[in-house]
């Protein structure tokens, strides 16, 4: 019997090794997805146009694929804030911003500069990006309250 069960601990290492070596070769021949290299000058384009500030609360910048939609929702305490929006990217692309119900759509090529929203805000806020071309896009917001 002893010489039955070194048999199967033997098959099943062995089936064990295959498998493990053909994941390994799986995940290593997979392509890759070659990095946009336009993104990096378009993100420090966007940080650009709307700097960090001492005064904001939050600030973001998003890389958006092409047609599609994308929504942060961002927690915040009670008040009335303005919040800054810009985009960057290809000649003729375009975004369409929405916070709540109202909603504006933004050139991300060419001569640009920030939208400001003035809004009041509970707790959270829904902001909601649509990329109407093909993309990709960056995408940077800014929120600072709004003075007193």
């Amino acid at each position: 019997m002893s010489g039955e069960r070194e048999r199967g601990v033997v098959l099943y290492a062995a089936t064990a090794l295959i498998l493990t070596v053909g994941v390994w070769w799986w995940w290593r021949a997979a392509p890759r997805q070659a990095p946009d290299d336009r993104l990096a000058g378009w993100r420090h384009s966007a940080e650009q146009l709307l700097p960090d500030t001492g005064d904001q609360e939050l600030a973001d910048t998003l890389a958006l694929e092409g047609v599609g939609g994308h929504e942060e929702v961002v927690d915040v305490e009670q008040g009335a804030f303005q919040i800054s929006v810009v985009c960057a990217g290809a000649d003729g692309s375009r975004v369409r911003v929405g916070i709540g119900e109202s909603g504006r759509g933004l050139r991300c090529s060419g001569s640009r500069t920030p939208e400001i929203f003035s809004v009041g805000l509970s707790t959270q806020v829904h902001l909601r990006v649509a990329v109407e071309s093909p993309g990709p896009v960056v995408f940077r917001y800014a929120f600072q309250r709004s003075p007193a």
